[in-house]
């Protein structure tokens, strides 16, 4: 087999090769351009779908703040027991270890302080103390605990309760309904504004969804450690809305 005719062999694979990679590209641009057409010839609409549950969880998180000099070990040990105090109360009242969280932990320093005055000088500033702030969050799911709780862990040694709220643990279940919901709104409007405007649906061509479900929120700060030990605080968890919205996005025929 002569050099020549090798030559033309691998020459006429090379064009061969060369046509189906124009082939293929040219193929995709067509499938790129129809898609980008589409895009081009549809329109989009929305809907809400909403459910209403019952609370199951009330979520709320409690402060252990301690001040105090420069022996930061023994800042801590006295912060330790404070904390260790209110979640074994915690526990003792039938709430999980799981439910509960560190939420943080902080050391700052305390500083000197000084008042100018006209013509003095205030002095560089100087470390007089530390204090530590440990912030627990805790989930209670028998409600007809949590006032004893919020009162129960301050008796225990915590500064402030805050952020008490009543909220769906699992909200999966109604998202799913709500969902349902959003969806067939969205479908029964797209099917009028097709019907009005004289033209047809053509595929789907997007969906979107954004979740919205607020919750009751108590804002409970250091005026319940104020309290009496045995105060009673009395709470509602009412209900909360699931609301889930849809955007479908379809192609006009």
């Amino acid at each position: 087999m002569d050099k020549e005719f090798v030559c033309k062999k691998y020459l006429f694979g090379a064009v061969i090769v060369a046509v189906l990679i124009l082939a293929f590209s040219a193929v995709s641009y067509v499938g790129a351009y129809s898609r980008s057409v589409a895009l081009t010839h549809s329109f989009s609409v929305s809907a809400e779908g909403e459910v209403v549950g019952i609370p199951d969880v009330a979520k709320f998180t409690f402060s252990v703040i301690t001040r105090g000099g420069k022996d930061i070990s023994s800042l801590v040990t006295e912060n330790a027991e404070k904390v260790d105090k209110a979640v074994a109360f915690l526990k003792d009242s039938g709430v999980e270890k799981k439910d509960i969280k560190t939420e943080s932990y902080n050391l700052t320093p305390r500083y000197t302080s000084c008042y100018y005055r006209t013509g003095e000088i205030c002095p560089s500033p100087e470390i007089t103390g530390y204090e530590i702030s440990q912030i627990t969050s805790v989930k209670a799911r028998d409600f007809s605990k949590v006032g004893d709780l919020l009162s129960g862990v301050v008796s225990s040694g915590a500064n402030s309760v805050s952020s008490l709220s009543f909220e769906i643990d699992d909200p999966t279940a109604l998202e799913k309904i709500a969902r349902s919901e959003a969806i067939a709104k969205a479908r029964e409007k797209a099917r009028q504004i097709a019907k009005e405007g004289n033209f047809r649906l053509g595929k789907l061509l997007s969906v979107n969804e954004s979740n919205n479900y607020p919750y009751r929120l108590y804002g409970m700060g250091a005026g319940i450690a104020e309290a009496a030990p045995s105060a009673k605080v009395s709470v509602e968890p009412g209900s909360q809305k699931i609301t889930v919205t849809v955007n479908l996005t379809y192609e006009i025929k």
